[in-house]
Formats: structure tokens, C-alpha cells, sequence
């Protein structure tokens, strides 16, 4: 029997000062017909890291996640795309699953892929971590795009399109936070864009808001979705989201005091 020729995939990665992540992420999509990175002017050694497996590496202004990401797939030249981010790493299950569609056809346009979210050392189970179905990591380039988001970005399928949303079984590893300071230094840098982005859009600011929403944080994960199941793992990771949560309409309010 003669076997069908697979599709061809491109990988993208989104990168700014990535040099302790940067390479194991590329070693797992070593793979991929085409690796695509797109960096916001990094000033360590992310760069020459990503020369040493593509010479498709691409320099963009960050202007928010959502749209850094349609930028990137403007840079892919394959229909079928796997996005990966720099703290994440494709497992031998997902990148074989994936190659089996590429081989066989596929009845969706996109897929959500499971990730296995490490913190503290420790896989995290609860807390809403897992299989953190955030939006579609596999997909085909003509059918959808990311809403440009500042952060936390969404997806829609193109206009007349009634796109079909598959799973898929095959893991993705995920390492955010190596250290509880580590998570400290993104949490100021997610909770000023997620603020400006609350501003942009005139939401309102309400005194209630910097006690009543980091403590429905709190409850949600650690209680509703089980975080105590982790752990003492679980039980920091909730009060660093409360904290986030917490700083994020802090600095909205900053954002009305200064436009008085």
C-alpha cells in the first residue's frame, strides 16, 4: 500500500529574553518542516539560540499578545500550524498524533492540546491547570486567527466559516515558573497589561473589586477546582493568582487616579 504524503506543519514561538528556556522547546519541534520565531528585540542570547535551529527569526514591537501572534503566522509559509510557547515543550505522544493527521486528513480546523503545567517542581492536577484548554495550539492557518488581545488572547474562525474544534490526546509540557520570584516577575508584567487593557476598554474601577475578586480567585482555585489536592504547591499558587488579581486592579485604579 502506498502511503499518502503528509502535509507539511510550521511551528511558531514567540520569544523575548528566552535563553533558559528557548532551546528546549526547540529541541522538541525539531520535527516540524518549518520552525518560525518572532522576538521583541530580546538582549540576551535568545537570538543566537534560535539561529542555531532556524534562520526564521523575525524581530516585532511587542503591541500585545494577540496580535504579536497573527504576526507570526503571517511569517509561516505551511497550511497547518502548532503554536509553542518558550516555557513549553511537545511531547513524543502529541508530536506522533500530530503527524498521523498530517499523514491521514483531518475533519477539524483546529485542536486543543493538553498541557501538563509544572510549578514548584511538581506537576500541577487542580486548580484549573489541567488540561488548560486555552485555546487551540494546533490549527489551519485559513480557518482561524487570534483576536489582538493585549493579553490572555481569544481566537475566532474567519468570517462564514464554521470552524470544527477537535482534542487532541498528546501532551504539552509547560514550565511558567521555576520560582515563586520568577512568577513575581511576570505577575508585574501581566498584571500592567491585563490593567491597560482593562482601561483601554473603560472598564470601571470599584473599590469592592481589590478585596471581593482576589478572594473569588482564592475560592475558585483552591476550593472549587481543587487546588488543595496539590498541596502546598496548590495552596501558593492560589494566593499568588489572589495577589495577581489583587495588583492587576490595584493598577487600574492607578490608571484613573492618573487621568484625573
Amino acid at each position: 500500500m502506498i502511503e499518502s504524503a503528509k502535509a507539511p506543519i510550521s511551528v511558531y514561538l514567540l520569544t523575548h529574553n528566552e535563553e533558559a528556556n528557548i532551546r528546549a522547546a526547540l529541541e522538541s519541534v525539531v520535527w516540524a518542516d518549518e520552525i518560525v520565531v518572532v522576538d521583541s528585540f530580546s538582549t540576551d542570547k535568545t537570538e543566537q539560540i534560535c539561529r542555531e535551529f532556524t534562520d526564521r527569526f523575525f524581530q516585532h514591537e511587542f503591541e500585545g499578545f494577540g496580535r504579536l501572534r497573527n504576526q507570526a503566522i503571517a511569517h509561516t509559509t505551511h497550511d497547518w500550524i502548532l503554536s509553542v510557547d518558550a516555557d513549553e515543550r511537545v511531547s513524543n505522544e502529541l508530536r506522533d498524533e500530530i503527524t498521523t493527521i498530517l499523514q491521514r486528513g483531518s475533519l477539524s480546523d483546529a485542536f486543543y492540546v493538553p498541557r501538563k503545567s509544572h510549578f514548584l517542581g511538581q506537576w500541577i492536577r487542580y486548580g484549573g491547570w489541567y488540561p488548560d484548554y486555552r485555546q487551540p495550539q494546533f490549527f489551519h492557518r485559513a480557518r482561524m486567527r487570534y483576536r489582538e488581545d493585549m493579553v490572555h488572547e481569544s481566537f475566532e474562525f474567519f468570517d462564514g466559516i464554521d470552524g470544527k474544534l477537535g482534542y487532541l490526546h498528546g501532551h504539552v509540557f509547560q514550565y511558567p515558573f521555576h520560582t515563586i520570584s520568577q512568577y513575581l516577575g511576570k505577575m508585574h508584567r501581566y498584571s500592567n497589561l491585563g490593567a491597560e487593557a482593562m482601561f483601554r476598554k473603560g472598564r470601571r474601577f470599584y473599590a469592592h473589586q481589590l478585596v471581593s475578586h482576589p478572594l473569588f480567585t482564592f475560592v475558585k482555585m483552591y476550593i472549587a477546582r481543587q487546588g488543595f489536592r496539590d498541596g502546598m504547591p496548590g495552596l501558593v499558587l492560589a494566593g499568588l493568582y489572589a495577589a495577581y488579581v489583587f495588583t492587576k486592579y490595584a493598577k487600574l485604579w492607578e490608571h484613573y487616579d492618573r487621568a484625573r
